[in-house]
């Protein structure tokens, strides 16, 4: 049983509880980091058994942290899983600000063509537990003791295809009992599955959306973004509209700049015309190269060149800063590349402290 994505009330359900037990359990594990029942102390010694009988704890095992040099504050943990599949976050601190990048999917079946995660394929999806281990263990390991990350479902998989499972993590992320992570601190992220931000239009709250668009055109989009043959940007935007109007919520739209693909001025005016008339920012991204294709960086002229476009088209926009490409943690890096030699030597997970 993963006990990591139940709540309180389903943990005093699942194992016939009082409610004060079911919420201890839950803070033990969301408050706490705590994965090993033996240390809760607070429970009784039969509860702590039949809960190390019949519950995974933890999900995942750190296997790998890699700290970049070029941007201090800013790590890569390889995460193994139980089934000895491995994924990848990444946490980014920024004076005050601290930023967890969370994983939705192992690899990724949508094959945006310029970004490292699809070349290892699709393998499954993450369970809620899974995904919300990650941010919990990045608490611990990070000694984030303000516990009030913002987070971002940018990492390896299309969130959007793993719906129920993202929304329930979201929920326990959010939990006041939890890690308590207010609405509007947390983003998820979309190639343009818009039967997900229909879905997402629906769920009354405060949470971010961003849309991964890098081309204006759909015959550019297309060959950039696969998923854009399923649903062309006339069906996209329309969707986002939907979204905007129904919420009165911004959206972010993201622009990796590719050089002599999309950094064009004509790109940048035809994007213009596409998103000015919606409460929305653009995030400009400069590539973070990947070894094994051959896409490029623009020149920071080039990228300030586009922005200044837009800024002068009346869209608000802002051109991210370079983290973590020394140690492949940056956008569109994240790959898993030893998932092979984390398979074979794959071994039990066991509790610890």
């Amino acid at each position: 049983m993963d006990i990591t994505e139940q709540t309180p009330e389903e943990i005093t359900a699942t194992f016939s509880l009082k409610p004060f037990q079911g919420r201890q359990i839950f803070q033990w594990i969301h408050r706490r980091q705590v994965w090993n029942f033996d240390n809760m102390t607070d429970l009784s010694k039969d509860l702590r058994r039949q809960l190390a009988e019949t519950c995974h704890l933890p999900l995942l095992k750190l296997e790998q942290r890699m700290e970049s040099q070029r941007s201090p504050g800013t790590a890569k943990m390889l995460f193994r899983l139980r089934d000895g599949l491995a994924v990848e976050s990444v946490v980014i601190r920024d004076k005050d600000r601290v930023t967890f990048c969370l994983s939705t999917q192992v690899g990724c079946a949508v094959r945006c063509a310029f970004c490292a995660t699809g070349l290892s394929g699709f393998k499954r999806n993450l369970s809620a537990g899974e995904i919300v281990e990650q941010a919990l263990q990045l608490v611990a390991i990070e000694n984030i003791k303000e516990r009030n990350p913002n987070i971002v479902y940018m990492g390896m998989g299309e969130p959007f295809r793993n719906y129920d499972a993202v929304i329930r993590s979201i929920r326990l992320l959010s939990h006041p009992q939890g890690l308590n992570i207010g609405s509007r601190r947390i983003t998820v992220s979309t190639a343009g599955e818009i039967d997900g931000i229909r879905r997402f239009s629906e769920e009354g709250w405060q949470v971010r959306l961003s849309i991964s668009l890098h081309a204006a055109t759909d015959e550019l989009r297309s060959q950039l973004v696969p998923l854009n043959r399923k649903y062309p940007l006339k069906l996209l935007m329309q969707a986002v509209r939907d979204y905007v109007e129904k919420t009165g919520r911004h959206v972010t739209f993201e622009w990796v700049l590719l050089a002599g693909v999309n950094d064009m001025p004509e790109q940048a005016r035809a994007l213009a015309r596409l998103v000015r008339h919606l409460t929305c920012t653009v995030n400009l991204i400069p590539y973070n190269s990947v070894p094994s294709l051959s896409y490029r960086a623009p020149s920071q002229k080039i990228c300030k060149v586009f922005r200044t476009i837009l800024e002068d088209e009346g869209v608000k926009c802002t051109l991210r800063k370079e983290r973590g490409t020394d140690i492949d943690a940056a956008c569109g890096q994240l790959m898993c590349k030893d998932q092979e030699r984390v398979v074979a030597q794959a071994t039990p997970i066991v509790g610890n402290t």
